[in-house]
């Protein structure tokens, strides 16, 4: 099989980078045969899954502030190549009306992730894209200007002359994200930066918070390392049967397993974000003058063990390194036609749509610049 375009992976950022690729190539009345592979036979189960099945499409107000890892200045081009606004628009034309919440945050006004996906995956059928499920790349090879695509038992072969690679991270496994694309990235001489989970929730050994399971309050949570205070997150702490979760439980997340044992990682909570203590629940104050004796209800050492782990996270943390990425493409400053967008590099932003925007954004700028470099 050949192609113009390959783009491994059939998530959020590989759908947009394939309608992107051949809109491109639309508008320069110049088609170009564009596939794209997905591992499973069913795509989009992450973004199916989101939002509590509603998926958060984009933010009111989306900044370099609102992510972790890479460069903020890099961050910063690729959001303003396709911004928050180009995104409310794109849907628009394809169908799906979104409703702004209070929060912020943009959902479908259906309430359904459903409609999102399937507006994805008509569009980029009225615009030619080809899709091949169930097809796991694992080999992926450069001989002069042409790639070489094949599955483990060369049953599936391809060339393509451009790659774009949407394979995501390691979070929800069970949805097929396996880290394949960090091995292709290495073997193409890419730097990976350790990666770990994030937005997932925090494990505790302690029995009263184990207690207020279904409990949620406003609070503000402080992530502290060798004693200072490097990050803080405020929202609805949601405490569970087995910890805590919840839009400040998830934000706070990522920094814990990126801190090593002896910087004696802590997390702090202000139960009092608001400086009132008459909106706490009767049974959360009961279980907190139980155990807290002396500690201040604004300045609490939460007993947290560890987090969930990648089993229930939104997104991975690290990944490609945006130091060996030109920011105006998302191409490969290493590998000539080898495009990145989405979860597979090294940027993961907090909970509230900031993902999926990261995905919309780098996946339209790398399937615009794959397509423009063809034509």
């Amino acid at each position: 099989m050949r192609a113009d375009i390959a783009i491994i992976g059939a998530g959020a950022a590989g759908l947009m980078a394939a309608i992107s690729a051949a809109r491109t190539a639309a508008q320069k009345k110049s088609p170009l045969k564009i596939l794209l592979l997905d591992t499973r036979p069913q795509i989009g189960a992450k973004i199916l899954m989101s939002g509590g099945t509603r998926c958060n499409v984009t933010n009111r107000e989306v900044s370099p502030a609102d992510f972790q890892g890479g460069a903020r200045h890099f961050i910063k081009h690729v959001l303003e190549a396709f911004t928050p606004e180009e995104t409310l628009g794109f849907f628009k034309r394809i169908g799906v009306e979104l409703l702004l919440e209070p929060s912020g945050k943009y959902f479908p006004v259906t309430h359904s992730a459903r409609t999102v996906l399937t507006a994805l995956v008509k569009e980029s059928e009225r615009r030619g894209v080809e899709l091949k499920t169930g097809v796991r790349i694992t080999e992926i090879k450069k001989s002069g200007d042409l790639f070489h695509l094949k599955n483990a038992d060369g049953t599936f072969q391809a060339t393509a002359r451009k790659i774009i690679l949407t394979t995501g991270g390691l979070s929800y496994p069970s949805t097929g994200s396996d880290g394949t694309g960090y091995g292709m990235a290495k073997k193409f001489g890419h730097t990976v930066l350790p990666t770990f989970p994030a937005l997932t929730p925090l494990l505790t050994d302690d029995p009263d918070w184990k207690h207020l399971s279904g409990l949620s309050i406003e609070t503000e949570l402080s992530f502290f390392k060798r004693g200072k205070k490097t990050a803080e997150c405020r929202g609805p702490l949601l405490f569970t049967h087995f910890g805590f979760s919840g839009p400040a439980a998830l934000d706070i997340s990522r920094h814990f397993p990126a801190a090593k044992p002896e910087e004696n990682p802590k997390i702090f909570a202000n139960f009092l974000p608001h400086g009132t203590p008459s909106v706490l629940p009767k049974r959360f104050m009961e279980t907190f003058a139980k155990k807290a004796k002396a500690q201040a209800l604004s300045n609490y050492p939460l007993e947290v063990t560890g987090i969930f782990g990648y089993k229930k996270a939104e997104v991975t943390a690290g990944g490609v390194d945006l130091k060996e990425i030109k920011v105006a493409t998302m191409e490969s400053k290493l590998v000539s036609g080898l495009y990145f967008a989405g979860e597979i590099l090294d940027v993961d932003g907090r909970i509230g749509g900031f993902n999926f925007q990261w995905a919309w954004s780098t996946g339209a700028v790398a399937g615009r610049s794959a397509a423009l470099s063809l034509l």
